[in-house]
């Protein structure tokens, strides 16, 4: 039996990392909340620009909350993707994020996929 504070308390973010044809894929599992998963995620992309990886797929599919600092740290990361010659796109969007983008009109902010051959496919056609 979990205790109240067990079913309380958010997951917190792990990030894992792949690279596919030269994408990078952070596999995102856990909350995406203000404090040190937003500050995480928003290191993790950071780091890849430094390293001239500018090509980032998020796979949200692992993500079972965020909040309205998890979106900013999305919408930064497309803006400083972007100037450093770069794309960042979103994959596998759980559908409640998904209505919250949508709500707010920030969904043409994103490119979004539902399939990663597709996505990793995408940076390759540009």
């Amino acid at each position: 039996m979990l205790s109240s504070s067990e079913v309380k308390a958010p997951k917190k973010l792990t990030v894992d990392t792949r690279v596919i044809t030269g994408v990078v894929v952070l596999d995102l599992k856990g909350s995406v909340v203000l404090g040190e998963a937003c500050d995480s995620l928003r290191d993790h992309i950071l780091q890849l620009l430094k390293r001239d990886q500018k090509n980032i797929l998020l796979n949200l599919q692992g993500v079972v909350r965020m909040d309205s600092a998890g979106i900013g740290v999305l919408i930064a990361g497309v803006v400083e993707t972007a100037k450093a010659g770069g794309q960042l796109k979103l994959l596998n969007v759980p559908r409640l994020i998904h209505n919250v983008l949508a709500v707010h009109r920030l969904l043409s902010v994103f490119e979004v996929y539902a399939d990663e051959n597709q996505a990793i496919s995408s940076f390759n056609a540009t």
